[in-house]
């Protein structure tokens, strides 16, 4: 009788659910995995090493890009570890900007995990649910810095510049005249902080609505329910931070173990999983997005009632302002100086971390007192957990690896970098 061999099978690298370029060398015993290889690096850009040639804040847009659903949350611990070497703080109106920006990510973040992963395993609906809400937080994105994704908003010393007064309004035209126009706008007729506050508002009730659709449909819960289960003790060894831990019951969060920001004078909490699979790591997310839904308005009430500057009085790492470069020639040189040549950071090494939405991204930076660092690591988490691939889907089905990868959440702007 003929002996039955196990088969290699190549997944990718253009499946969709990827976020990216994965491919997976899977070898089967029919529908059943034997073995995970992930191979990586199809979207390698030299991020490290481009930031390495170029000025400090020439560097900053580059951090979108690597978790380009993320962007801001990159950006801040990269300006972080910047202020970390420099030795100055953001004032503290800056500090809360980001802490709610921060915030506004991860709801960017779990809005786009909650629609791709549901549509990877069949669930239409919720994606187009999903990107309804994302659209309203990207006119903030826009709003702030001009750009609906790659916003380069955060600076070494604060934030590029105040909260608007007024929010953009739509316009008529053949698809939004009078009454619809009217309730599009009801929401923008003041600054961005009243749309924030009308948008906390309203967003548990759309949380509650994606929940109506997947929480307890049997389809779902029969796609992730003991799918990928990830026990504390294994999420620990490989390195896994952010839902991936937490989901496992392990409440570490950057957030309240090491607090940056304002996060210490925000009221929250860390929602945690019991089983560890793809199910557990679901709630986790979905109750991420309602804290920070919290947070977020936390931040918009103390904006509100505190204005000031956001960013340090230092013409070393802040231009003047238009009105002081046409009064003051020395001013005027420093703007040039700042733009042209950016600032020499004193010598010396620091790690600067944030808890992003995927878990720790952090930032290690080498400087050697010149205007460009020496050297620049940075510590995705998507790297840490898709090494994992291979322990956590053998012996699942074929089927079970889109769940899987969809659980990981992954982008891999930042797994390849």
């Amino acid at each position: 009788m003929e002996e039955i061999r196990n088969y290699t099978m190549n997944f990718g690298p253009q499946h969709p659910a990827a976020h990216g370029v994965l491919r997976l060398v899977l070898e089967m015993d029919g529908e059943t995995i034997v073995r995970a290889d992930p191979h990586v690096g199809l979207l390698h850009r030299g991020t490290e090493k481009l930031a390495e040639s170029k000025p400090f804040n020439q560097s900053i847009g580059y951090m979108d890009r690597l978790d380009y659903v993320s962007m801001m949350c990159n950006e801040h611990a990269y300006v972080r570890a910047i202020e970390n070497l420099l030795g100055i703080e953001a004032p503290i109106r800056a500090q809360y900007i980001r802490t709610m920006f921060d915030e506004i990510t991860r709801i960017l973040n779990h809005l786009m995990w909650v629609g791709s992963n549901a549509l990877d395993l069949g669930a239409m609906a919720v994606f187009l649910y999903a990107f309804r809400e994302r659209e309203e937080l990207m006119d903030v994105y826009e709003a702030v810095s001009g750009a609906r994704m790659h916003a380069t908003y955060y600076r070494p010393g604060g934030v590029y510049r105040d909260l608007p007064e007024q929010m953009s309004k739509y316009r008529e035209s053949p698809w939004h005249k009078g009454s619809d126009l009217k309730r599009l706008n009801a929401w923008r007729e003041g600054s961005m902080l009243d749309y924030l506050t009308e948008f906390t508002n309203d967003f548990p009730k759309r949380v509650d609505e994606y929940e109506l659709l997947l929480t307890n449909n049997r389809i779902w819960k029969q796609r992730t329910v003991g799918i990928g289960i990830v026990d504390p003790e294994k999420a620990q060894a490989w390195g896994m931070t952010g839902a991936m831990l937490r989901g496992s019951g392990i409440a570490w969060d950057l957030r309240k173990k090491q607090p940056y920001a304002a996060y210490d004078k925000m009221d929250f909490d860390i929602p945690v999983g019991v089983n560890g699979d793809c199910y557990d790591r679901y709630l986790v997310r979905v109750e991420e997005m309602r804290q920070a839904n919290r947070i977020i308005r936390q931040c918009v009430d103390w904006l509100k009632a505190n204005p000031g500057p956001v960013m340090v009085q230092n013409y070393k790492v802040a231009p003047p302002s238009r009105v002081e470069m046409k009064n003051d020639m020395e001013a005027l040189i420093h703007h040039f100086k700042l733009f042209t040549e950016g600032y020499g950071v004193p010598a010396g090494e620091t790690y600067a971390a944030v808890e992003a939405p995927k878990g720790e991204f952090g930032c290690y930076l080498v400087s050697d007192g010149a205007n460009k660092p020496f050297r620049v690591h940075l510590r995705a988490p998507g790297f840490a957990h898709l090494s994992s691939m291979d322990a956590f889907v053998r012996g699942h089905m074929l089927a079970d690896v889109v769940a899987m990868i969809g659980t990981y959440d992954l982008v891999f702007g930042e797994v390849d970098r």
